[in-house]
């Protein structure tokens, strides 16, 4: 009698439990964003092998309408894969080489005597776009660099006391080389906070450079661009950006997310720890990755991925710690494994 009880019970809790999992399912649909998503990721992996880590990192960016930093040594796909997934959003794109005699009005534009009307007109530049892939940011002087602030923090500029908003969606890719320092710029801190990622990216395995060569000697293709596909609109993207901000993050896992922030400031190996700025970004991360793996909430482990990306360019080791060779991403490793996990 008691195991008919223990199973009536059992059954009862399978049933409240069904119920709980359909009553998850049916609040927010995510079906449509991963499919888009994946759809993505096939168009980009026509061309790129390997770099997992910087597609979803990138793809995470679009989602959380953030901008994204690429450093890495030339030859490694940086570029590249940025124009790719830009051809896969139906935007406009701009790209920008920058260099050490770039003037701000390059990017931003100029004001123009017209003949015609006998007045200046303001002709927009290339920064007026939804999509900008800015190459080798750090090869512009501090005048240029600091002519991004307002246009990546509050996408909008302000020109001859007129004031521009930029269309949305609106998204800065920039690439540098970590090695080459000659004719360079270093960013400073207050630009490397406009970026919601910085994507560190590596050399390729041995047996994705095989596939690479492989690839390069089949190919008949001069345009590595051709046949890539426009799969996301515009209004997608923004619905898409609208359904991430619905996730579901839980209150223990807010001071989570502020434990990480508030370590950085105590720890002993950084010079300077993340601002609130930090803390932001990685809420608005960790729901990204929440979307693209389906889920309409947000898991530690969201946060833990997002956490090198958003706080390696925001944090400064202290001249000695450097000196000995510890870099930021182990220190935001040893944080996070000192900090317990809520569950």
């Amino acid at each position: 009698m008691d195991n008919l009880e223990n199973q009536n019970v059992e059954n009862q809790s399978s049933i409240n439990l069904n119920k709980q999992e359909d009553q998850f399912q049916s609040r927010i649909d995510m079906i449509e964003l991963r499919a888009s998503l994946e759809k993505v990721k096939a168009e980009i992996a026509k061309v790129i092998v390997g770099q997992e880590s910087m597609i979803e990192h990138l793809i995470a960016a679009l989602l959380s309408n953030g901008h994204v930093l690429i450093e890495g040594v030339p030859g490694v796909a940086k570029t590249i894969t940025a124009k790719l997934l830009a051809k896969t959003i139906d935007v406009g794109f701009s790209r920008i080489q920058f260099t050490p005699d770039l003037m701000p009005s390059d990017i931003l534009g100029t004001s123009v005597f017209s003949v015609k009307n006998s007045e200046f007109e303001f002709k927009k530049g290339p920064i007026f776009s939804s999509f900008i892939l800015i190459d080798e940011i750090n090869r512009s002087p501090a005048k240029t660099q600091a002519a991004l602030f307002e246009v990546m923090e509050e996408r909008q500029i302000t020109m001859d006391g007129i004031r521009y908003i930029m269309d949305e969606p609106f998204l800065v890719v920039a690439t540098q080389n970590p090695i080459e320092h000659e004719g360079t710029y270093r960013l400073p801190e207050a630009q490397l906070d406009r970026f919601l990622f910085k994507i560190n990216v590596g050399y390729p395995t041995l047996q994705q450079e095989i596939t690479i060569i492989k690839n390069q000697h089949e190919s008949r293709k001069e345009d590595k661009t051709e046949g890539i596909n426009r799969v996301i609109t515009a209004e997608q993207l923004k619905s898409y950006q609208n359904l991430v901000k619905e996730i579901i993050v839980e209150a223990q896992l807010m001071e989570y997310i502020a434990k990480i922030i508030v370590n950085t400031r105590e720890n002993q190996f950084l010079y300077l720890g993340a601002s609130p700025r930090a803390s932001l970004a990685l809420l608005t991360a960790s729901k990204s990755f929440a979307a693209m793996r389906g889920r309409d909430f947000v898991t530690p482990e969201d946060i833990k991925e997002a956490s090198y990306a958003v706080l390696r360019h925001r944090v400064i080791v202290s001249p000695e710690r450097e000196m000995e060779g510890l870099t930021a991403d182990e220190i935001i490793r040893q944080i996070l494994e000192g900090i317990e996990i809520p569950r």
